[in-house]
């Protein structure tokens, strides 16, 4: 986008993390006192993840990318497996397929809830006979279907990873919070700055499945033997019975994706705030649902869940270029008054990496009109009643 116009002197962004006293207290707390990786506050934060959200084990990484592609390895996904993800989403959730050499596959989606449609996953994975694994993504922080996603997985013997980047702190229709796992396999969650709490960059994978527990640990540390894992090599790994002090084993190629204790003390101060930040969301949300009730022109793009979203991101449509501006020239005007914007995302299939491996981005009709008509207008838990009454001021005034 060209911003060479001067942008007022107080730019509102599309997301924006918040830290308080107490955040910068435990990260000072952390460097003065404590380890600075693969320490107790890891595992503290990663207990604190799992207490919050119900499930029995979590596992802390580098990222939400990172988070993806252990959930992949751990599920044993290979070369030869079908991967099937949402049309719409940020492109990790396919290329995760790609790092463990399996084949990264589309579905359309619905068009009012902008998450993985079931009836259209179902009609794909028919056409594909096999399916490994099922990547539904919690889309600006509403839960998918996941009762329907999890019968068709059972179906054809998939394994189900939640892409629930956006959506911590939100929930299910039966109560259950995003992340417990209670249909699926495992969770990855993703603590970029714009998302519900932050660690800097950061992921973690929630699961209830020991084994894959387990599996995540060693992965995630180059694949070396971790606690109660069985060493292989006994005639190298004990001394008259005993083991030797110094031995670890790598039993399998994994990665360095480990958080550091830093983040991780930032996590623990973010996550006691989790509940709060939801909240402003939600209200942010609330009000801009009903300035643009009387639009003719922008709608929301989710108009359900409001209660059940973890409202990582506001999306409107609008018909840009069809009787008003174009995108581009709509959020140059923004930018001009103030209000930055963003788009998300642009359709998987759209991409040239995607196309030139076959996929077809007009195979996604669901997913292209929404991308023609989608802008992502600022939310985030520290966005003040004035400040938001002028986005919604300058959004219903650009446009024409």
């Amino acid at each position: 986008m060209n911003t060479s116009s001067a942008p007022s002197k107080h730019m509102i962004p599309y997301g924006q993390h918040y830290l308080d006293e107490e955040d910068i207290q435990a990260i000072v707390r952390q460097m003065r006192e404590g380890t600075l990786t693969q320490g107790a506050t890891i595992e503290t934060f990663e207990r604190s993840v799992a207490q919050y959200v119900g499930a029995k084990y979590a596992v802390a990484v580098t990222s939400g990318t990172a988070a993806l592609h252990l959930a992949c390895a751990a599920a044993k996904i290979t070369t030869g497996d079908t991967l099937f993800t949402s049309a719409i989403t940020f492109v990790a959730s396919a290329n995760c397929a790609k790092y463990v050499g399996a084949s990264p596959q589309f579905v359309d989606i619905d068009p009012d809830t902008l998450n993985m449609d079931p009836a259209d996953l179902d009609r794909r994975c028919k056409a594909a006979g096999r399916v490994r694994a099922i990547v539904p993504v919690h889309f600006a922080g509403l839960a998918c279907d996941m009762s329907a996603i999890r019968r068709i997985a059972d179906a054809y013997g998939a394994v189900v990873i939640e892409d629930a980047s956006h959506a911590l702190g939100g929930s299910f229709p039966n109560g259950t919070r995003v992340g417990s796992c209670s249909m699926s396999d495992m969770t990855v969650l993703s603590f970029h700055p714009v998302k519900s709490i932050t660690t800097g960059e950061g992921g973690m994978v929630t699961t209830n499945d020991e084994n894959l527990y387990r599996d995540l640990l060693r992965l995630r540390s180059h694949g070396i033997n971790k606690a109660h894992d069985p060493l292989l090599l006994a005639e190298h790994a004990y001394t008259d019975g005993i083991q030797n002090r110094w031995y670890y084993e790598m039993q399998e190629l994994g990665f360095n994706y480990r958080m550091t204790e830093i983040q991780a003390a930032l996590g623990v101060s973010q996550l006691k705030k989790l509940d709060r930040f939801i909240e402003r969301r939600r209200e942010l949300v609330i009000r801009y649902d009903a300035a643009f009730a009387d639009s003719a022109d922008i709608r929301p793009g989710q108009r359900s869940g409001r209660d059940m979203s973890g409202h990582h991101l506001y999306v409107i449509r609008a018909p840009f270029g069809r009787g008003c501006v174009s995108r581009n020239s709509y959020m140059q005007r923004l930018y001009d008054k103030g209000v930055i914007s963003q788009v998300h995302y642009i359709p998987v299939p759209l991409h040239p990496y995607y196309q030139k491996r076959g996929h077809r981005p007009e195979d996604f009709p669901n997913a292209l009109s929404y991308y023609s008509e989608a802008l992502s207008i600022p939310l985030f838990f520290a966005l003040t009643d004035a400040q938001q009454d002028q986005v919604i001021d300058t959004i219903r005034s650009a446009l024409h």
